[in-house]
């Protein structure tokens, strides 16, 4: 960051002290020469006493000038920027970004130029943790920028800014048009979906994430969407997202396996997750025990599979040995017409001392 903001300090000086207003030559000479100087010293191992030598002078000669003419202010401005580029070299970025303010509020810098200091104090607040004023900054070059070639880079800082400030709703406004042009790098996703999240736009965080989606989508990508519908109260969304995501091999362990059949049981669709437990169990990837057995009588009564919710009740009572189990099974075959499965059932619950299931007996008596 610091590298990044010296060089974009540095780069137009010597193109703008020639373009704005005419300067006396050896102020060119003294501004290109100065220039030259922090130029020459090394990325990473700079002499701390040239860089103040240079900041002191540049400093003073902005002091001296910022009385004069259109000229003079010019010169001022750009001994400034000059300052800024020294400071930073040395770490100093609120300093440095103190100096670019003072060059924007000479009276015949170009708007231009402004803009572009503008921006460089905004990056520099940042690197010096001034959070506030970087935000502020930011929003007044983004709004008067569209356009620019980097509006999409400082409008995502700008979001992270303000994310970082957990100022949601704000940094929900700046993001919305930045999703509209897709083409979300990784990091970018993440924070994306922070910032709706806290918004509480789930819906709008779900639309974007699922139209993102693809075959090339890593893993995580698939969760965070399924995610979003939960929250936003599309189970269906939900199942049929972890559902993609299984049938294209980015979830395999047996707890993803899980998760898609209890989606699928939350999302209104009971009989794909009968018919991914009864999968699970022949290929023995999960046991046919009383979890297990449960989950698949519930799916199928849910899916109103009579046969194989019946099916499914029965292997489960007598995994069990429960007599609200042989209860349940007998009065959900009575409830669905099958009396000779019901009266079984109810005898077996009767006789492990089911109150319930005598009563219940009495239906079949003459």
């Amino acid at each position: 960051m610091q590298r990044w903001v010296g060089i974009a300090v540095l780069s137009a000086l010597s193109v703008m002290a020639h373009a704005n207003e005419p300067l006396p030559g050896d102020i060119v000479r003294d501004l290109n020469g100065l220039q030259s100087q922090l130029a020459e010293q090394p990325s990473d191992e700079a002499d701390s006493d040239v860089l103040n030598r240079i900041t002191r002078h540049a400093r003073s000669q902005a002091e001296r000038l910022a009385g004069g003419n259109r000229a003079d202010q010019w010169a001022s401005a750009l001994y400034h920027q000059l300052a800024a580029s020294a400071l930073v070299r040395q770490g100093d970025h609120v300093a440095a970004a103190d100096e670019l303010a003072s060059a924007r509020q000479r009276p015949s810098v170009p708007s231009s130029q402004i803009l572009r200091w503008l921006r460089d104090e905004a990056s520099l607040r940042r690197a010096g943790n001034q959070s506030t004023e970087a935000i502020t900054l930011y929003e007044q070059w983004l709004t008067q920028s569209k356009g620019n070639p980097h509006y999409d880079e400082s409008a995502w800082r700008l979001v992270r800014l303000l994310a970082e400030e957990e100022r949601w709703d704000d940094a929900a406004k700046w993001l919305t048009p930045l999703l509209q042009k897709g083409g979300l790098t990784d990091t970018q996703q993440t924070l994306t979906t922070l910032v709706l999240r806290n918004a509480e736009q789930n819906e709008q965080a779900l639309g974007w994430l699922v139209g993102d989606l693809n075959a090339q989508s890593e893993p995580d990508a698939w969760r965070q969407a399924a995610g979003l519908a939960q929250q936003a109260g599309q189970a269906g969304v939900a199942a049929g997202v972890w559902e993609m995501a299984w049938q294209l091999g980015k979830f395999t362990t047996v707890e993803d396996r899980l998760t898609l059949i209890r989606l699928h049981l939350a999302g209104g669709t009971p009989a794909r997750a009968g018919e991914h437990l009864e999968v699970a169990i022949q290929e023995g990837v999960l046991a046919r025990d009383e979890e297990t057995l449960r989950l698949l009588a519930g799916a199928w009564q849910q899916a109103r599979h009579v046969d194989k919710a019946l099916s499914a009740w029965r292997a489960l009572a007598e995994n069990t040995q429960q007599a609200e189990d042989w209860r349940q099974y007998g009065q959900l075959a009575y409830r669905w017409g099958q009396d000779d499965q019901a009266e079984g059932a109810l005898i077996k619950a009767a006789n492990l001392g089911d109150d319930q299931a005598e009563q219940w007996l009495a239906n079949f008596e003459e």
